[in-house]
């Protein structure tokens, strides 16, 4: 099964750069994971905010495919860690041949976006920026991937 993250808009900050660099390392040495990220909407800050969520959430729709699609949502489901590792089997044992995590951008997800996700995450009771989510997700998903091998990073 293949693991893919799909991120809209680049990463500005170069710590929060950093953090998602290594953990991909970290995480492509357990399971075929990839990223992609979505450019920005051209003139995005004039905008107004539904049009600039429906122009991302058509970029998303066509990067996605077939994928079981997760969306990481401050109105979405909360996980422990070892809940996360769980779902993470579950996918694993099930036939998806592809699991989609998506971060949307500072707006969130358009309406027709929410329609097509088979899941929705949240990472926390409070809000984060989009880009700081990043770094958060790709360092839950490679201890979720630790729990299940049995690493001693979840404790660590």
């Amino acid at each position: 099964m293949q693991l893919q993250l799909v991120l809209v808009g680049k990463t500005s900050i170069d710590w929060v750069q950093q953090a998602v660099v290594d953990y991909e390392k970290r995480i492509k040495r357990q399971v075929n994971f990839s990223m992609l990220i979505i450019p920005e909407v051209k003139q995005a800050a004039k905008m107004p905010e539904e049009v600039r969520k429906k122009k991302e959430g058509e970029k998303i729709l066509q990067v996605v495919g077939e994928s079981y699609l997760v969306l990481l949502d401050e109105g979405g489901k909360m996980l422990s860690s070892v809940d996360f590792a769980s779902k993470l089997n579950t996918w694993f044992n099930a036939s998806y041949r592809s699991v989609c995590f998506v971060v949307g951008g500072p707006y969130g997800f358009s309406d027709e976006v929410y329609r097509r996700a088979n899941e929705q995450m949240s990472l926390s009771r409070m809000t984060f920026s989009h880009q700081l989510v990043r770094a958060i997700f790709m360092e839950q998903l490679y201890r979720g991937l630790s729990i299940l091998n049995g690493d001693p990073y979840h404790h660590e």
